[in-house]
């Protein structure tokens, strides 16, 4: 998501002294900055030793350290790229996360040039923090239609995997509170006991619920709640992972409280980069024994620790397969090409490559109420963002504890209460998980943005329609650029590759343009509007000439899946099997977005928290305890 440029220097300066005071009063950190407390140096014949290693800290990364560690007699190794997200304003504060772009806190990743859009690079943000890419997104807590899992299930032919089997794990993270405004919600469909708060904490802004009335005017249902098992067809508000007091809940915030943390079996490691796993091949089979890393700003020196149950990879759908690739799980060929011993051929590692691609439909307010202000351009400006920062700092509530994406529509592109047959043919392909499954989202966004997060024009006052294709069929690859575990891989998803890919989008811009011009979103849509950056005018443009301007702007909504996928024995593309082992080796899993076989219809936080909820319940299994 697209996410506001929240002056966040400002916010700092009006409560320096506050931090500073409570910096000084603070208790030693928790976290491990030093690699030699954990782990023996690579030159030496010994290895510290552990029981599990997790390899990123990222959102299932954090999940398993919490919930492996609640077993005292397994040791567990946690280690994390990045620093605590905990620890910074801009994530912490929901509406600021676009601030930690192209910063030292993120990747700073480039697709290579996209064939089909336009020949354009896109930037890619990835968190290099603990809680990973749950501590710089826009917050959304949604999960996908029930029949994306059925979908699984069928595919790795594992019934766990099925929403009626696997939607305990989604209830069992869950801390859902009722709220008094969203009578609709049946509480008891809810979890409310997990680390993870869900619920209607976030600010509204006064066109969100425009939206969703003129989205269900134009032909939309509205939906009570779009992630139980009557589906995620509909409108809504939508629901935010954001606490009571208006701050971020990340993986790290939920998962790694400072009670976690003080448990002596859990070592958390941060700023160290996983460079490669080691393996023993003696009895035929390789098995996963230790990982070799290195402090982040050190790199010459290497640590070993080793893993007497299991290595689990959490680097998510990017760093994953470029960390098995690394260390010789992978397309032999390409392995061959970097001189990297082959322990595994793996084809499937960096392959089906899936992602959101989104449209920014950009439309003027009217009424002058969008959150332009939060890069201010003028004293009234200044004085809002003043105003809001005061607002946040003392109660957490204001716009700066909007999650930027506040509001939903999720439909099919072949409604045809949508989309009239007399208007429009339902001739594109039906790439849904079932009948009642969608495979467009819009998203509302206060203000009109480009670039991740930077306001179009300053002063401009408007809003965004981010307009989603949920289920395409452009497939791309992660590959390594070379042996050195230091160098971005090259990122290829192939965006808009297929003739259904591009027909679907420009039949969710049609449905997008058409909500906000239907009342009464139009009591805030300057529907005459004549902007030169504006869109005001795609009513006139034929389909192959929207089609045009959309390989030209749509952008991710950071959503990559499926490069290293679970799925059937014998599947040659299936690098896991259900259980989320490495086929072909020992001791070895892989958890996080790069698991699933094919893309939720919706967002992603939520089916890799409960990914790694259900893992850690196998290994749990898998390993009796001791004491």
């Amino acid at each position: 998501m697209s996410t506001l440029y929240v002056n966040v220097g400002t916010v700092a300066a009006l409560t320096a002294f506050g931090l500073l005071l409570r910096a000084r009063l603070a208790a030693p950190s928790p976290l491990i900055t030093d690699c030699s407390h954990v782990a023996r140096s690579a030159d030496d014949a010994e290895f510290d030793e552990h029981d599990v290693v997790i390899v990123g800290g990222g959102t299932a990364g954090c999940v398993l350290a919490a919930r492996l560690s609640e077993r005292p007699d397994l040791r567990v190794l946690l280690i994390e790229a990045g620093q605590s997200g905990n620890a910074l304003a801009e994530s912490r504060t929901p509406a600021a996360f676009a601030q930690l772009y192209h910063g030292p806190h993120e990747y700073n990743l480039w697709t290579e040039p996209q064939q089909h859009a336009a020949n354009k690079k896109r930037f890619w943000p990835r968190a290099r923090l603990l809680g990973g890419c749950s501590a710089i997104n826009a917050l959304m807590a949604h999960y996908g239609a029930p029949s994306d899992y059925d979908e699984f299930a069928t595919i790795v032919g594992d019934e766990s995997w099925s929403w009626k089997n696997f939607e305990k794990y989604f209830r069992k993270f869950e801390n859902y509170s009722p709220d008094p405004r969203f009578p609709h919600v049946d509480a008891s469909l809810r979890g409310s006991y997990g680390p993870v708060t869900v619920g209607y904490h976030a600010h509204i802004w006064e066109g969100s619920p425009l939206f969703v009335d003129a989205a269900v005017n134009a032909g939309v249902p509205f939906s009570p709640d779009f992630t139980t098992s009557n589906g995620t067809l509909g409108t809504n508000k939508v629901l935010t992972y954001i606490d009571s007091h208006g701050r971020r809940v990340s993986a790290e915030s939920a998962y790694l409280t400072p009670h976690v943390l003080a448990r002596p079996n859990l070592k958390v490691v941060t700023l160290a980069r996983v460079t490669n796993i080691l393996f023993d091949s003696s009895s035929g089979t390789p098995r996963a024994v230790a990982v070799e890393f290195a402090n982040s700003t050190n790199r010459a020196s290497r640590f070993r620790a080793r893993a007497r149950k299991e290595v689990i990879v959490c680097g998510g759908a990017i760093h994953s397969p470029q960390i098995l690739m690394l260390s010789g799980i992978g397309p032999a060929p390409l392995l061959k090409k970097h001189n990297i011993p082959v322990v595994i051929d793996s084809p499937g590692v960096g392959a089906n490559l899936l992602d959101h691609l989104a449209f920014h439909l950009r439309l003027k307010d009217k009424r002058g109420v969008s959150l332009n202000f939060t890069k201010p351009y003028d004293l009234t400006s200044t004085y809002r963002l003043l105003s809001a920062i005061a607002q946040y700092q003392i109660s957490g509530t204001g716009p700066l504890s909007s999650n930027v994406g506040e509001a939903a529509a999720f439909f099919r592109s072949d409604d045809q209460k949508l989309f009239p047959p007399a208007e429009y043919n339902n001739d594109i392909e039906d790439t849904t998980s079932a009948p009642n499954a969608p495979d467009i989202e819009i998203v509302l966004v206060p203000a009109v943005l480009e670039d991740h997060g930077t306001p179009l024009e300053t002063g401009l006052h408007g809003y965004t329609l981010v307009t989603t294709l949920l289920r395409p069929t452009s497939a791309g690859t992660i590959r390594i650029k070379s042996a050195d575990p230091w160098d971005d891989p090259l990122i290829d998803p192939n965006y808009l590759a297929t003739q259904h890919d591009i027909d679907t989008l420009i039949r969710g811009v049609r449905g997008a343009y058409k909500i906000a011009h239907t009342a009464p979103l139009t009591d805030i849509t300057e529907v005459g509007s004549t902007h030169p950056l504006l869109d005001h005018h795609f009513d006139r443009l034929s389909d192959d000439e929207l089609g045009e301007v959309i390989r030209n702007r749509a952008e991710t909504l950071y959503h990559p899946f499926g490069t290293c996928a679970m799925g059937k024995a014998g599947n040659l593309a299936a690098v896991l099997d259900p259980q989320l082992r490495v086929r072909g080796a020992l001791g070895l899993r892989v958890c996080d977005a790069s698991v699933y076989p094919k893309l939720v219809s919706g967002h992603t936080t939520a089916a890799v928290l409960a990914a790694a909820e259900k893992l850690a319940d196998i290994i749990k299994a898998e390993y009796p305890t001791t004491v």
